[in-house]
Parts: C-alpha cells; sequence; structure tokens
C-alpha cells in the first residue's frame, strides 16, 4: 500500500504548496504531490528527474540522467495523506510523471483527503482507475504532440482520447514550441471533436524569457481559433525548480 514519488532532495517527497501555475485552475492556490515514474519520454520534459533514470537511454535534450534512489521515495499511502493534510488547503494537484500509473493506490490515499477537491494531470495514455474515477474533479489531460519525441502510436491512443474527449471533468493542454505544433492541435481538434472551450495551448519552456517570447505569438493564434491560452505562472515566479 505505497505510492512512489519525486523527490525535492534525497528523501524528501515532492509534496508542497504553491499556486497552480498552468491550466484552468491557473493562480489558485494549491497542495501539489509529485509521483516518480512515465510511460512517455518527451525530449523538452521539465521534470525529467521522475523518469529519466540513469541507464534509460531514451533522449532528452539535457543528456541528463537521475540516480533513482537520490530522486525517487516510497511512501505509504496514509503518510502521503497526512503530509498533504498537514499542509492545509482544499484542492489537490496530482502531477508526475504519469500519476495514472499508479492509479489505484492513489484512489486509497485520496480516498482519506474529506473536503479536498482532486485535480489530475495526465499525458492522456492511460485509463483512470474504476475507483479513483469518481474521486476526481478535474483532469488536466496533455497529449503529446510529434515535437515531444514521443511516437504518435504511443502518444496519442485514438481510444483513449475518444475517451477523454467524452469525459465533462476533462480539459485539454497542448504544449506548443513552435507555430506548425498548433495544424496538429487543429487536426486532433477535429478528429476528435473536441469543443475549442475545452482547449488551452501553452507555450513551451522553462524560462521567463523562453515563455514571454513564444507567448508573443502563440496567443494571437489562440485567439484566432477560439482557444484558450494557458501561460506557465510558476516558472515566472519561482523558475524551473522542485517543489514549486
Amino acid at each position: 500500500m505505497t505510492l512512489t514519488l519525486a523527490t525535492t532532495t534525497p528523501g524528501e517527497p515532492e509534496i508542497f504548496a504553491s499556486l497552480q501555475g498552468e491550466g484552468r485552475s491557473a493562480g489558485l492556490p494549491c497542495t501539489f504531490v509529485r509521483l516518480s515514474r512515465c510511460n512517455l519520454a518527451c525530449t523538452w520534459c521539465d521534470t525529467a528527474y521522475t523518469w529519466h533514470f540513469d541507464g534509460d537511454e531514451r533522449p532528452h535534450r539535457d543528456s541528463v540522467t537521475f540516480e533513482r534512489t537520490a530522486n525517487q521515495v516510497v511512501l505509504s499511502e496514509a503518510e502521503v495523506a497526512a503530509r498533504i493534510l498537514a499542509l492545509g488547503g482544499n484542492r489537490l494537484v496530482i502531477t508526475g510523471g504519469e500519476p495514472l500509473l499508479q492509479g489505484a493506490q492513489l484512489a486509497r490515499m485520496v480516498a482519506l483527503l474529506e473536503g479536498h477537491a482532486i485535480e489530475v494531470e495526465t499525458n492522456g495514455t492511460v485509463a483512470p482507475h474504476s475507483d479513483l474515477a469518481p474521486l476526481v474533479d478535474q483532469y488536466n489531460v496533455s497529449p503529446k504532440l510529434k515535437h515531444s519525441g514521443n511516437p504518435a502510436e504511443i502518444a496519442l491512443l485514438s481510444e483513449r482520447l475518444h475517451t477523454w474527449k467524452n469525459e465533462p471533468k476533462a480539459n485539454f493542454k497542448f504544449v506548443i514550441a513552435a507555430p506548425e505544433d498548433l495544424a496538429e492541435v487543429l487536426e486532433l481538434q477535429a478528429i476528435y471533436a473536441i469543443p475549442a472551450a475545452r482547449i488551452q495551448v501553452m507555450p513551451e519552456g522553462t524560462t521567463s524569457g523562453a515563455i514571454r517570447v513564444r507567448s508573443a505569438w502563440l496567443a494571437p493564434l489562440a485567439l484566432d481559433h477560439g482557444l484558450g491560452f494557458s501561460d506557465r505562472l510558476h516558472i515566472h515566479l519561482y523558475g524551473d525548480t522542485r517543489g514549486t
């Protein structure tokens, strides 16, 4: 009955209070828990310490791997819940990595958090566990486009995307690195009949400067196509750091 979490420092789980930086809930005070492990490998991933461990030869732009035992910690579900409750607040964001890989464990942990609204951030490839789904208030689904480096056959699963489109709790957030990426978003929108009101596009970047440069051309494109725009507030406030 344990969860595998990412760490802020060796042995210290990444459970923290901050402002949500992305998506529909941006700006809201939240508690965050970051789980370890992912089934995808985005070349620009800003939390590669959750999956790009020593010996993993999948490409990442930083060409850095991480020692597993220093960057993972295993805690009981009850201990995770107790740490979340100790931070106060009433909104929990479960992120990763890919948190739905630990869906059964999450369901038991979340059941201990009476009074919390639950957000789950997911890459959209893993179905929510049947015990977890009724406990979730919002899914932030972020399908990975071609520029992520993941083959479409593992990153853009038709059955899963159809299911997410039909899930009223799900919003879609697409990471955009170049203007041409928007054409892929519009294609997916058309294929899966995703309402524009449930889509946000977000500039890729791990510095405030890079995000602002991309925002300058992405925000007008979002407006032109009736899509939502998501900034990365936490990067502007805290930089690309763990536990923020």
